[in-house]
């Protein structure tokens, strides 16, 4: 048990709205089919020219404002997200100078879709021990600029975002993280993927394939891998969650896709008890979480008491869950 409360949340989405139809027609597929398929109507991305930074730096101002903090008076950032602005100095950086986060500790989590599960259990654990009061897990993505526009099965999928998410210490005993389980398989490490861009291949040189620079999924194996990974994982996660909800008030997954939200179904978990963004969002990466999380709170899904599930898989493959006494 780590005594940790959220004290708020935010969110950050660009005004530009894209269409899955929109989408679908540029690739030359059936608009209806691909919405069908995805489970994405409608996504926001970033215009050319914007720095994406600047949601993560307005979702984090709008939490510190919600949870009545200035930025001077917190104690830990961190930049949980699947993408960053530059390799060096880590996202964290750039995010302390958007926002005026001075000689505080910072630093950056990347476990793709689920960093900022990842980010906040490591917020929680200096909670925990009395080494910071304050944290704020910050999750900003802009998928759009690295994705490959000719390929279905990735395009159609993704959106642009950022949350924030701030934790403090509880205020009441038994509230925190009830139990935290991440695991990774590495056997997926190719299904979902951007090849280029590390220390591997830094630059484009004579010859490469450009497309190594966007993102590229085998959803299929992905999904299959899934289906074989997280049942076991939700069983250590917590006993009897991979058949049913019992004891937990709300779920938070992270969007994947619409065959991945009915790989959840699958486990006997009630439809009602599903939170999602699926539709209007796409999946924002690691945002995702934080994103839906946010919604939950805005439109009172989520009260003192309840026990929350936040669950989701990341490129590897890697599985991470939460359980949180709210």
């Amino acid at each position: 048990m780590l005594p940790t409360r959220i004290l708020a949340t935010a969110s950050a989405l660009p005004a530009r709205v894209v269409t899955t139809a929109e989408l679908a027609e540029r690739i030359g597929i059936d608009p209806e089919r691909a919405v069908r398929a995805t489970g994405v109507r409608e996504r926001r991305w970033v215009e050319p020219g914007e720095d994406p930074l600047r949601y993560g730096a307005r979702a984090l101002t709008d939490a510190l404002t919600a949870a009545g903090l200035r930025i001077d008076q917190l104690d830990l950032l961190i930049h949980a997200s699947g993408g960053t602005p530059q390799p060096i100095p880590d996202g964290s950086a750039h995010l302390a100078e958007l926002t005026g986060f001075r000689g505080g500790q910072a630093f950056s989590v990347h476990s793709t879709c689920v960093s900022a599960l990842v980010g906040m259990h490591q917020a929680a654990l200096q909670i925990a021990t009395g080494q910071v009061r304050s944290a704020a897990v910050v999750s900003c993505e802009a998928s759009s600029r690295g994705l490959d526009l000719t390929d279905p099965e990735s395009s159609l999928l993704f959106g642009d975002g950022a949350a924030a998410v701030i934790l403090g210490p509880a205020e009441r005993e038994g509230q925190g993280i009830v139990r935290y389980l991440a695991q990774m398989w590495p056997e997926g490490a190719a299904a979902t993927e951007i090849r280029a861009g590390g220390y591997r291949s830094f630059r484009p040189a004579p010859g490469d394939d450009l497309r190594d620079y966007a993102f590229r999924m085998d959803g299929k194996h992905a999904l299959k891998l899934a289906h074989t990974r997280v049942p076991p994982f939700l069983e250590q996660l917590r006993t009897g969650l991979s058949t049913s909800l019992e004891g937990i008030d709300r779920v938070i997954p992270h969007q994947t896709s619409a065959a991945g939200m009915t790989l959840l179904r699958r486990y006997g978990w009630p439809e009602e008890k599903i939170e999602t963004t699926l539709e209007h969002l796409g999946n924002v990466v690691a945002a995702s979480i934080p994103l839906t999380l946010h919604q939950a709170l805005e439109q009172g899904r989520v009260t003192g008491g309840d026990q929350v599930l936040l669950v989701g898989t990341g490129a590897g493959l890697t599985t991470t869950g939460i359980v949180l006494s709210w």
